[in-house]
């Protein structure tokens, strides 16, 4: 069903590769592959969220709607996504839909995560389908990613404030000038 030894940093680096796209393009910086059966790439997916003004443009909804068109068919069972972080309930109840084969992501989502997290989807009582997963491949670099992107936000927000207090004072920043 899957490739016999797969090689799941090489593609969670693809996947890591697709959120810094994200991340440069103002998403947070979450970034999704599928792996077909032959072990090969069918789909990609980085958050679209603020771009396209969709909630539901998460990397891994994206991804799964590439692959289903790539496979013909909803059901990904011989298919393996990569993601970044770990999904969400949204994202969770998607993949469970699809009858993915195998879940491998990278860092913990404390807040949202629906896998083992903060909620475990896949093992709940009201899941139909028994989901493989295998957590915490490359989870260094996908935390660091996240946490180094939303440090530079704050950052970023932090001086956006200062200079509209400075301008209502009818000073201006040395950023400006």
């Amino acid at each position: 069903m899957f490739p016999a030894e797969p090689d799941h940093d090489r593609w969670m680096d693809e996947a890591i590769a697709l959120a810094k796209l994200a991340g440069e393009a103002g998403e947070v910086p979450v970034g999704a592959i599928i792996v077909g059966p032959q072990g090969t790439c069918i789909a990609q997916g980085e958050n679209r969220r603020e771009r396209d003004r969709d909630p539901t443009a998460h990397a891994e909804i994206l991804a799964l709607r590439a692959a289903g068109q790539w496979c013909q068919s909803w059901r990904l069972h011989e298919c393996t996504l990569y993601v970044t972080l770990e999904p969400c309930p949204m994202c969770a109840g998607a993949i469970l839909q699809a009858r993915l084969g195998l879940l491998v992501y990278g860092a913990q989502d404390p807040k949202t995560g629906a896998v083992r997290t903060v909620l475990n989807l896949p093992d709940s009582a009201c899941s139909f389908h028994k989901l493989a997963v295998i957590e915490g491949v490359r989870a260094q670099a996908c935390r660091q990613q996240l946490q180094a992107w939303f440090q530079q936000r704050r950052c970023q927000q932090k001086q956006s404030r200062l200079n509209q207090e400075l301008r209502s004072m009818g000073l201006s920043s040395c950023q400006n000038e």
